[in-house]
């Protein structure tokens, strides 16, 4: 496995003081497609209760994955859904989305999951906006003989000798996600993926490679394209394993809005203000 670039998490706030781990990509140079992977992972409830309120998008996709606790989406288009540990929400918000975010009563215990943005292509920027989830069509899981599992979360998974079809499909620029959860002492080894940009994300515990040796949680891998990809853990670990092809288009970023030129985005702004997204 050859490794690029290693890029470490850093600690911020959004939504109404939710403390996060965030790695933004808003320049185009290294997460292409992907924009921005956030991380809420605290037993605190101080540190999420407070939630995601309404709030707008255009021009991106939303890839929400929980792994512990939950929240509730509400969204403009008579989506109201709550997305529990296990469940992913995929959000093309094309012309545009007003959703809101709120913890289930029931996740005072803690939260652990992702908000994931990748780019949409500029030809589909301004298309109606579309969701989907997988409460009804759950994850599929795949094991290996040493107990190392894969949750096809999207896309299409081939591991230990087995092909998963994740439900989500069609993620702008044949985005993929899984997450591998590895017990102590074991391997991971998956064939090249056929996008160009392969990243590792170490959610829990750590990770090592041959070329860097440890990798602690919080830190993003970006790979070598069509690399093979092959890492272990001695104290066991979780990651995400994230695909895409590069859309290698302009990104003109503000606040929850992407679109490729500083006029699409002062439109957005204007759209937005004239209530053009619909109500909540």
């Amino acid at each position: 496995m050859q490794i690029l670039n290693i890029l470490s998490s850093h600690a911020t706030s959004d939504g109404d003081g939710v403390n996060i781990s965030r790695i933004a990509g808003f320049d185009g140079k290294h997460l292409d497609p992907f924009l921005m992977i956030d991380e809420l992972k605290s037993n605190d409830e101080n540190d999420f209760m407070g939630g995601f309120p309404a709030h707008p998008h255009r021009g991106i996709e939303t890839f929400t994955y929980i792994i512990k606790g939950g929240f509730e989406h509400q969204d403009q288009m008579g989506n109201k859904k709550a997305i529990r540990a296990g469940d992913v929400q995929w959000m093309s918000t094309g012309f545009g989305v007003i959703h809101s975010e709120m913890p289930l009563a029931d996740a005072k215990e803690g939260m652990h999951g992702f908000q994931i943005w990748l780019n949409m292509p500029s030809k589909d920027k301004l298309r109606a906006p579309q969701y989907q989830d997988t409460t009804q069509s759950p994850a599929p899981v795949m094991h290996d003989e040493q107990g190392v599992k894969l949750t096809a979360l999207a896309g299409s998974w081939q591991f230990a000798d087995e092909q998963q079809v994740s439900s989500l499909q069609n993620l702008a620029a044949n985005g993929m996600v899984a997450d591998v959860t590895l017990p102590a002492q074991t391997a991971f080894s998956h064939t090249s993926l056929a996008q160009s940009k392969a990243m590792i994300y170490v959610h829990t515990g750590e990770i090592e490679t041959a070329q860097a040796g440890k990798i602690k949680s919080g830190s993003l891998l970006i790979l070598q394209p069509h690399t093979d990809i092959s890492f272990s853990s001695n104290i066991g670990a979780g990651v995400l394993l994230l695909a895409g092809e590069p859309l290698n288009q302009p990104i003109a970023h503000m606040g929850p809005f992407v679109m490729t030129t500083q006029i699409e985005l002062q439109q957005a702004v204007r759209d937005y203000q004239a209530g053009k997204f619909g109500t909540l």
